[in-house]
């Protein structure tokens, strides 16, 4: 329990430094705000901060580092009975919840990285980390290794290896696109269920793209056989079992 206790005390001291950053950083402006500042806003000593954040930066960002991790041990313990592209549609969400948990201080900071060129160069290269994390799953599940280990004349595994860096960043700029607009719009509205609709267009125009499997016509035949290769993923197997039903 004592525990429990410490890990909310640090959970709550860390909301106010970030609150305090954040009024702070759109009252006065980034430049001008120092971290002696926000610590004595937040009611706490300077060395406090920094046993929460590096740079003041950090106070006003997601712990993307903690998020990161909790996506990765999603997509590991993922199903082989699941879809790939459905695991890491779970995962995009996972990470928008963090923002709509909290819509005014994800308002705020939207406020504040429009306003500061670096504070946006500092998120995008935060999120990007999602984007390789996506792709890696993705270059897993279809067997491939890592890119250095490769052979260059592979071109088939080169192909799909792309497509999965394209599916990847689709899943980013999707979510982006769907988080900005929600923050403009003062953070109303469920953002995971519009979050949500558009990954399931996006991703089922890419799917049969990632498959390698044309769109099935109007004129197919009642009676279908599903034929598949040793080593088919599971989650293939049971998609294609589904879809004959």
């Amino acid at each position: 329990m004592e525990g429990r206790g410490h890990v909310a005390v640090r959970r709550d001291v860390r909301r106010s430094l970030t609150a305090a950053a954040l009024d702070l950083f759109l009252a006065q402006g980034f430049d001008e705000t120092t971290v002696d500042q926000i610590a004595e806003a937040a009611g706490v000593a300077r060395r406090t901060f920094f046993r929460h954040f590096r740079v003041k930066e950090d106070a006003i960002f997601p712990d993307h580092d903690a998020m990161l991790r909790e996506i990765v041990a999603h997509l590991d313990s993922a199903s082989p009975l699941v879809p790939p592209l459905t695991a890491v549609t779970e995962a995009a969400l996972m990470v928008v919840d963090t923002y709509a948990a909290d819509p005014e201080t994800s308002v705020k900071r939207y406020e504040v990285t429009r306003r500061v060129p670096s504070l946006r160069e500092h998120e995008i290269a935060a999120t990007s980390r999602y984007q390789r994390a996506f792709a890696a799953f993705l270059n897993e599940r279809d067997g491939l290794g890592t890119p250095e280990g490769l052979d260059e004349r592979d071109g088939a595994a080169g192909q799909r290896r792309l497509r999965h860096e394209v599916i990847a960043a689709a899943v980013v700029t999707t979510h982006n696109h769907v988080l900005r607009a929600w923050l403009r719009g003062g953070g109303t509205g469920d953002v995971r269920a519009h979050l949500s609709e558009a990954l399931s267009g996006i991703l089922a125009g890419l799917e049969p793209w990632l498959d390698d499997r044309a769109r099935p016509g109007d004129d197919e035949d009642d009676v279908l056989v599903v034929v598949t290769r040793r080593g088919t993923p599971l989650w293939r197997i049971a998609q294609e079992i589904e879809a004959a039903r």
